[in-house]
């Protein structure tokens, strides 16, 4: 039993408050492992599926295009979560404009008819990084992605499988999901939008930890941890949607916004400034939502990822926003 005023006691140590120091060590273990499984698919046709995983959920449903989100005097971010990163922190509040969000992540079948519409020969439909990229990198389509006659398949690890239509779109950067949006008339949503859809109930005033609510995830609520290898056809969550009605924005892919990764006001890191605070600026977008490889223990509405524009080997996509009254 540690005396009352030992300087590793609870009270006097914020690492130790809320065992926040346990909370750390287990969620950045579970990130590096979803690094490595994205590595391991790199691996080509020599990879092989996560042991004990089974196919994602291929039946989905078709839902609507986008719904209305309205926004308002919303609550981004958290004081009260235990483990929350120093990036979370603090909660604050911020006008959101209401706006319309995809009701899906966009899928197979919606990215493929950006591609066969010239998607990635149009310049116009590119941000000028982006094009630059686009062109430097010789992109074609999502990686993993190869054509098969008419369709395409993608290769899994080591598995060539055909491309589910309904499958939310997996393995594209920033710059092409954003040149996809530009095509659909819409845009990316920024991090707060993308928060505010997730979890915010404008009923009863209220940020939610999850878009269902704040039991954990199980299941029945979205693909996380490995369950599957790999994403879940859209509709296959009816238990975790959003009070704004989006399906699947916790799990199957991290979803890009337009955001830069940048501190919230009042920022103060901990436990030391190079896990966040070092990484601030332009260079990085902030991703969304987690993806089927994410561990439960590492995703909540107000995680936020961050990575470089042009990286593709992650499991992200995205999902569009758009302005009342845009016409797409």
């Amino acid at each position: 039993r540690l005396p009352a005023d030992d300087p590793f006691s609870p009270a006097d140590n914020p690492l130790l408050a809320g065992a926040y120091v346990s909370g750390m060590v287990l969620q950045h273990e579970n990130q590096h492992d979803e690094t490595i499984l994205a590595t391991r698919q790199l691996m080509g046709e020599r990879a092989a599926p996560p042991t004990g995983t089974t196919p994602a959920p291929t039946l989905g449903t078709e839902l609507p295009d986008q719904v209305l989100v309205p926004g308002g005097t919303v609550l981004l971010g958290t004081d009260l979560d235990p483990w929350a990163y120093d990036n979370e922190r603090p909660a604050h509040r911020v006008e959101v404009t209401p706006f319309l969000m995809d009701v899906t992540p966009v899928t197979n079948r919606s990215y493929s008819a950006f591609i066969a519409d010239g998607g990635y020969d149009d310049d116009g439909r590119w941000s000028t990084a982006g094009w630059a990229w686009r062109t430097e990198a010789a992109l074609e389509s999502p990686q993993f992605w190869e054509r098969d006659g008419d369709g395409w398949t993608v290769l899994r690890f080591g598995e060539r499988l055909p491309l589910h239509p309904l499958e939310p779109v997996q393995h594209v950067c920033w710059y092409e999901a954003d040149a996809y949006a530009r095509w659909a008339g819409k845009r990316l949503p920024t991090e707060a939008e993308w928060e505010c859809a997730a979890g915010w109930d404008a009923t009863t005033g209220t940020a939610r930890r999850y878009p269902w609510g704040d039991e954990a995830p199980t299941a029945a609520h979205a693909n996380l941890g490995q369950r599957h290898r790999g994403p879940a056809a859209v509709g296959s969550y009816p238990d975790g949607v959003s009070p704004t009605g989006c399906h699947q924005l916790i799990g199957d892919v991290w979803e890009w916004t337009s955001s830069d990764f940048q501190p919230y006001p009042g920022f103060s890191p901990f436990p030391y400034r190079e896990y966040s605070e070092v990484f601030w600026g332009a260079e990085y977008k902030v991703l969304r939502g987690g993806s089927w490889a994410a561990d439960p223990l590492a995703v909540r509405v107000t995680f936020r990822n961050w990575d470089y524009p042009i990286r593709r080997q992650i499991f992200a996509g995205f999902r569009c926003a758009a302005d009342l009254g845009a016409s797409h």
